[in-house]
C-alpha cells in the first residue's frame, strides 16, 4: 500500500489505545500495509471511534468478533499472511482468545509477534491496570519533572505511552525483522512502557552517579533548575523557552535582552535566583512574538512556546511541512524522512469495519468464506460506519 522503506511488509494490528496505534501509524507511514482488527460490536464499535483519529490513519479496518466461534480463526488466518502481529492485551488475554504467540508462530514461524503493555509480560504488576503516569513514576521519570518545592508534573502521555511505548514498539519490530532476514525465524517482542521509559532516563542516571545531578526535581541544569534553561512569561501572558546552555549562546541571550552589564556569572549557582528574577522581569516587558522577532536569526537557543493550534504556522514547521492537514485535521507528517523511499500518509483513519469484505479478500479469504463469516456475525461490514 505504501511507498516507504517498509513497502511489502504486512502487519496485523489488534486495535488498542495509545502506544500501539501510534506505533502502527508509524509503520504504516513508513510504507507497511497495516490491517487493523477492530471490535465487531460494543460501545462505539471500537477503540477508534472517529474518522479524524490521527493514530488510526493509513490502514484499513476489519471488524471481527473475537468471542464468536470463528472470530479467532479469522485473526489466525490473517496472521498466516503477515510479517508482524501487534496486540496490546493484558498478559494472558491473547492466549485465552486463541491468538497468542504460540498459536500464531506454530502456523507462521516467520511472524514477528509484538506485545505492547505498560508493565510487561511478567513481574508483580503485570496484571495491574495502569497509565503513562504510573509507568513513568515507578522508574523515576515523573519524579524528575517539575518546579522545586512543587508537585511533579505529568508530561501529558508523551513519555511512557509514546516515548517508552510506541517508539520502542517500532524499534523492536524493525530489529526483529532485520534479524529474521538472517535467521529466517520470527520471535516475540515484549514491549513494556516501564522498560522504555527507564531507557529514556539513561543519561540522568549517569549524571546522578557522577554526582552532577541532584535527585530533586527543578534543581538541575536540564529540569528548569538553571535560569538559562527554563520558560518565561511575557507581557501578553504567553511564554518563551530559553535553552542557552553553552557560553556563546548565553552571551547572545543576555546581549539581546540588553542585560549584559547586569547579569551574574552564568555558573555562579548562588546567584541563580537573582539571574532568574532578572530574566523574568526582562521577558515580562515585551510580548512573546516581539521577543521571537528579536531573537530571529540569533544563536541564543530561544524559541516561542507555541500552543498546539499555532504550531503549524511557525515558519520552520511550515517550510518543512512537519505538520500537515488531512481532511481538516492537523497532524504530524511521516518521520523520519528518506531520500529514496519516502514515507507517506496512506489516507485518513478508517472507521471500524469499513473495509472488512475487501480486506479479507485481499488477505486470502474467498467470496464464499467472506459471505459465510458475515452471515454468522464472526465479522461485520459497516456500510455506514458514521452511523
Amino acid at each position: 500500500m505504501g511507498s516507504g522503506p517498509l513497502h511489502g511488509v504486512r502487519v496485523v494490528e489488534v486495535a488498542g489505545i495509545g502506544p500501539a496505534p501510534l506505533g502502527c501509524m508509524v509503520l504504516a507511514d513508513l510504507g507497511a500495509e497495516v490491517l487493523r482488527v477492530d471490535r465487531a460490536s460494543g460501545p462505539g464499535l471500537s477503540l477508534v471511534p472517529f474518522r479524524g483519529d490521527t493514530l488510526a490513519r493509513g490502514r484499513r479496518s476489519v471488524a471481527v468478533d473475537l468471542k464468536s466461534a470463528e472470530g479467532p480463526d479469522v485473526v489466525r488466518r490473517l496472521a498466516d499472511n503477515a510479517d508482524v502481529f501487534v496486540e496490546a492485551f493484558r498478559p494472558g488475554v491473547a492466549e485465552r482468545l486463541g491468538i497468542g504467540p504460540d498459536a500464531l508462530l506454530a502456523r507462521n514461524p516467520r511472524l514477528v509477534y509484538a506485545r505492547m503493555t505498560g508493565w510487561g509480560q511478567d513481574g508483580p504488576l503485570a496484571q495491574r491496570a495502569g497509565h503513562d503516569i504510573d509507568y513513568a513514576s515507578i522508574v523515576g521519570a515523573i519524579g524528575a519533572i517539575g518546579e522545586p518545592g512543587r508537585k511533579p508534573v505529568p508530561p501529558i502521555n508523551l513519555v511512557a505511552d509514546f516515548g517508552g511505548g510506541s517508539m520502542f514498539l517500532v524499534t523492536g519490530v524493525l530489529a526483529a525483522l532485520v534479524e529474521r532476514a538472517t535467521s529466517g525465524k520470527g520471535q516475540v517482542v515484549d514491549v513494556a512502557m516501564v522498560d522504555g521509559v527507564a531507557t529514556l532516563t539513561a543519561m540522568v542516571h549517569s549524571h546522578l552517579a557522577a554526582g552532577i545531578w541532584q535527585d530533586e526535581h527543578g534543581t538541575n541544569l536540564l529540569d528548569g533548575g538553571a535560569p538559562f534553561y527554563d520558560t518565561y512569561k511575557c507581557a501578553d501572558g504567553e511564554y518563551v523557552a530559553v535553552g542557552a546552555l553553552e557560553r556563546q549562546f548565553f552571551a547572545e541571550l543576555v546581549r539581546v535582552l540588553d542585560i549584559t552589564d547586569r547579569v551574574p556569572a552564568q555558573h555562579d549557582i548562588a546567584q541563580w535566583p537573582a539571574m532568574r528574577a532578572l530574566f523574568a522581569d526582562t521577558f515580562a516587558s515585551k510580548p512573546r512574538d516581539e521577543w521571537a522577532a528579536l531573537f530571529d536569526g540569533v544563536d541564543a537557543c530561544v524559541a516561542p512556546v507555541l500552543r498546539l493550534g499555532e504550531a503549524k504556522d511557525h515558519p520552520h514547521v511550515h517550510a518543512r511541512q512537519t505538520l500537515v492537514e488531512i481532511d481538516g485535521v492537523t497532524q504530524p507528517a511521516p518521520a523520519p524522512r528518506f531520500d529514496r523511499t519516502p514515507g507517506a500518509i496512506a489516507g485518513p483513519s478508517r472507521l471500524p469495519g469499513e473495509d472488512t469484505t475487501g480486506a479479507l479478500r485481499d488477505w486470502g479469504f474467498d467470496d464464499d468464506e467472506v459471505q459465510r463469516l458475515l452471515a454468522t456475525g464472526a465479522v461485520v461490514q459497516h456500510e455506514d460506519a458514521d452511523g
